[in-house]
């Protein structure tokens, strides 16, 4: 998550509610999942332009 939070950063994205989910994290055998959360349609645009969706 902090490697994800980081290489988005040096992008100029910031995903606000990026964070690990909790129920995840509460199992027996914890397999942590990173939660993306919501964002702004601006920000989805620019995460999109930024992998390349639409680039043809």
């Amino acid at each position: 998550m902090r490697e994800l939070r980081s290489a988005l950063e040096k992008i100029g994205i910031v995903l606000p509610s990026l964070g690990l989910d909790p129920v995840s994290l509460a199992r027996e055998t914890p397999r942590p999942l990173v939660e993306l959360g919501r964002c702004s349609v601006e920000t989805a645009r620019r995460l999109a332009a930024a992998l390349g969706v639409g680039a043809a």
